[in-house]
This record gives C-alpha cells, structure tokens and sequence, in this order.
C-alpha cells in the first residue's frame, strides 16, 4: 500500500526510540524517576509497525485540523489521557484534589485515564483514528514534544482559542513561549518542562564542582568516572552549548563537531560509558564522580544522599516539556481549553508541582507553592529563577532526513 505518511520513520529513528524505552528517558516511571520519552519497552516490530501504510492524513504539513463539532456547551464532560503519576493525588490515593475542584467549578466531569506509557505506542494507538479523520475518544492528551511536533505537523491538532485561555496566555513562563515546532504556543501548552544539567557526586570529587561539559571531557581526576547520556539530543545538545553553538540553529557540520568532541572523550577513556536511567545508581555509589542528568532525577537522588549535587554550566543546559493537545475531531474542545486555562492558574499550578516535582511551566506559582512547602519553592529545578531559565536552550526540530543522518552517527558514537 502506498505510504501517505509525509515523514515515515527510519531505521535510525526507530533504533533511537528503541534504545529510549529500554535504557534512556524512555526506561524512567513517574515521580521516582524522570520521564521523558515514555515508560513502556516496545519491541522494534511494534515500533515498525507506527510506519505501517496508512491513510492520508487530515491535512499536509503546516496545516491546521478542520474545527471539529465542539459539543461542550451541551456535554459537560471532558476525556482527558496523561501519563501516570502525573496528577496530584490525595495522601488516601482516592481523589485527585484539583480535578475534583475544576469539576466543582464548572460542572464539567472530567474522565481521567492513565493510558499513556510511551509516546511511541501512545502515538501506535490514536494515530489509526486521527488519519482516518474520525475522533480518538480524547479530548486532551499529554506528549513530549517531538511528538507534539509530529502530530501538529501533520495536521491532527486543532489550533487553540486564546480568548478561552487567559491565565495561560498571560502566565506561560518565557521558556517555553515559542518552540520552533509550535510558535506563539497556537497549538500547545506545556503541562511540564524536562530539564537535562551536570550531576555530581561531591564525595566522589573529593569536594571539586563540576560545573562545565569542558570539565566533564577533560579534568583528570575525573577520568574513567564521566557519564553522558544515550539520548542524542541531550548529549550532544549540551555538548553543542559547551562549544559556544547554538542548539537552535546549528548546522550539521556543527553537530559533527559536538560528535567529534564526544569521541576524543571516548577515545581517551575520559568517558565511562553512554547511560540511560541507570546513570542514578552509579552516580549514588560514586561510581560514576559526574554526568550529564535530567533535574528530576536529582531531586530524588538528593533525598537520600547529601553527596549529590548539581550545577547549571554557565553555557547553558537543554530543556524540554511534555505538553497538553487538543486533537483533531475531539468532542469537547472547549471544555478542554477551560482545564488548560485552569492549570495556569498559579494556586492550582501550585499544588500540581508539589505532587510531581517537575519544571512548573507557570508564572506566579512560587508565591503559591511556598505556602505548601517553603523548600520546593525555593528549587529552581522545579521554579527556575530568571538566572536558571536564561540558560535555558531547546534542541531545534528536525527534518527526517536530519534525524536520521544524526541518530546514525550517535549510534555509531555510542556503540548502539
């Protein structure tokens, strides 16, 4: 059958997916560790099977989805999809307290389902109904955002009404204003952000910071006991940063230079080894002295261990979100767009960030959050200061062709 699909999957994306759920961000569950990519271990056949023929999609690149028959103002209900452990949740685990206020506030029920466990089957499970051009039985969905680009670009999110969102227009931190993928947030608005910096053991270092990817690649006493991640776009994004490139805009004789700096780290046996979430209980046991790591991470880490420390490079760190989308032919778009709004609100956002430690994505939330626990406010890994959030950098979109080029040769770095 012909493949209608504009940017079908390679090899090299798929065996990029693959090593994601199995050891990288992908591997990691909610709240104990963090998640980017998704919790599930899809076999590669499963993973094939997202590039199978299919039917055209609702509209080619750079379209938006035909408006879908919103039947909010007679059905007050909402189908909302999220990942586990990503919805505050009472000390009884019976209620989940802010749900239960949206639906007390505006009548609207919402039907709260944990289906989400990787993007990649996620994506293997709505994508039959969306390029049909039928409704997925969701009105609201959580993804990461290169899946969240994928799906906008090929024409299965519908574009957001701002008049139904104040607070989030008005509150949406500066970080996460205008990805590439989704400019001006038309489509999108991030639940969290993920944020990749350096983790070291202070034990480990005998006391030394390490502070820089120069550090990490070429301090002797750290030698054999360097950790960098099995995720491209943050090995090699951090690493892009440390040589004054600009994660946003670099070219690809730029990402063979980061590629390049990388493999002299290998060759000299500076770095121990490529990791996913298995970095933690190395860094824990002071096997590994220091690493690239995701900031969630970190906060559980340090809960148990004084050691560990972490440090923001004066060149910056690689963030990025998980993010709520309407998609295309949902029954209740404005219901959804009213939960968005209501996230936004810094009370609610508030209470949302002290259950699950995340980037808060939200202005105004500090004030609000230090009334439920003074410490949590005070972490920028969850409230970044306007120190913290400056040095922010995301990793710019790329074309199938880029993606598959550029996995191919962080497979060949990594020996995947």
């Amino acid at each position: 059958m012909e493949q209608f699909e504009p940017d079908r999957l390679s090899a090299a994306q798929l065996a990029a997916m693959r090593r994601s759920l199995t050891d990288g961000r992908g591997a990691l569950t909610r709240r104990s560790l963090l998640r980017a990519s998704g919790a599930g271990a899809l076999t590669l056949g499963a993973l094939a099977s997202l590039t199978a023929c299919g039917i055209p999609p609702a509209k080619r690149e750079g379209g938006a989805a035909a408006a879908s028959d919103d039947r909010s103002a007679q059905e007050k209900e909402l189908n909302f999809s999220n990942w586990t452990e990503y919805m505050d949740t009472s000390d009884d685990e019976k209620s989940r307290p802010t749900l239960e206020e949206f639906t007390k506030r505006t009548g609207i029920k919402v039907k709260y389902t944990e289906d989400i466990n990787d993007n990649v089957e996620f994506f293997g499970k709505i994508r039959p109904q969306l390029a049909a051009g039928q409704d997925t039985g969701r009105d609201l969905i959580v993804v990461t955002d290169w899946l969240a680009a994928r799906i906008i670009r090929l024409g299965w999110a519908q574009k957001l009404d701002p008049s139904r969102l104040p607070h989030a227009y008005a509150n949406l931190i500066p970080q996460f204003r205008t990805p590439d993928w989704d400019p001006g947030r038309s489509y999108s608005y991030p639940w969290t952000g993920i944020d990749t910096v350096i983790a070291y053991n202070s034990k480990a270092t005998d006391g030394k910071k390490v502070d820089s990817v120069t550090q990490l690649l070429d301090d002797p006493s750290l030698k054999g006991r360097v950790g960098f991640l099995t995720e491209m776009r943050d090995s090699v994004g951090m690493t892009l940063l440390d040589q004054g490139k600009d994660p946003a805009t670099f070219t690809t004789a730029d990402f063979d230079g980061a590629v390049g700096r990388l493999q002299k780290g290998v060759e000299k046996k500076q770095i121990r080894r490529f990791t996913g979430n298995d970095y933690t209980s190395d860094l824990d046991k002071g096997d590994l002295a220091a690493c690239l790591a995701w900031a969630g991470d970190i906060i559980q880490l340090q809960a148990g261990n004084p050691d560990i420390k972490y440090s923001i490079p004066a060149a910056g760190y690689i963030s990025s979100s998980d993010n709520l989308l309407v998609p295309a032919h949902a029954r209740h778009k404005g219901n959804a767009e009213k939960l968005i709004d209501y996230y936004y609100e810094p009370a609610v956002a508030a209470q949302l960030a002290a259950y699950i430690s995340y980037v808060c994505p939200v202005e105004g939330v500090k004030d609000e959050l230090a009334k439920i626990d003074p410490a949590l406010a005070d972490n920028p890994l969850i409230v970044p200061d306007k120190a913290m959030a400056a040095k922010a950098h995301s990793f710019r979109s790329l074309t199938s062709e880029e993606e598959t080029a550029y996995e191919e040769k962080f497979a060949k770095l990594i020996g995947a």
